[in-house]
């Protein structure tokens, strides 16, 4: 795949929600009581769900985290809809507002393989691929530097 909208449909590019704002005014990576702070405060916000998310994941908290991936997967369909999305067409990773969705995603598909949900597996890989091919690259790339760092 060339990452090429061959449908002709435009992209969607959603607004910012004040989490990625927020975030980036911090000096340091915030702390799973943090991200629940972010989360009550933009429970609209698929990021905020996203980072809560990878948090326990990280943890070792599988289902918690599968369970906060997915309200940060309702969350990014009520957001792309309002945005003007119609079950298909791209979501660029390259628009920041973006990736809450594609994070969402992300760790949705991520929590159930752990969990051995292979359908969801599929079906989310390729609503993931379909919003943007180089989505889950990005997020692995992120997601490595991060580890690095620790």
């Amino acid at each position: 795949m060339t990452g090429e909208n061959l449908l002709g449909i435009p992209p969607t590019l959603l607004n910012a929600d004040g989490v990625g704002e927020a975030l980036a005014a911090s000096a340091t990576a915030p702390s799973a009581a943090e991200l629940e702070a972010l989360a009550r405060q933009h429970p609209t916000s698929s990021l905020a769900w996203a980072l809560l998310s990878d948090s326990a994941f990280d943890a070792g908290q599988i289902l918690p985290s599968y369970a906060y991936a997915r309200v940060g997967y309702h969350r990014g369909l009520d957001a792309l809809r309002k945005g003007g999305w119609r079950g298909q067409g791209p979501v660029p990773w390259s628009h920041e507002p973006n990736r809450g969705v594609l994070r969402s995603l992300y760790a949705l598909r991520r929590a159930a393989e752990a969990i051995g949900e292979q359908d969801e597996v599929v079906r989310l890989t390729e609503f993931l691929t379909g919003a943007d091919p180089q989505a889950a690259p990005a997020i692995e790339a992120e997601t490595a530097t991060t580890t690095e760092r620790l």
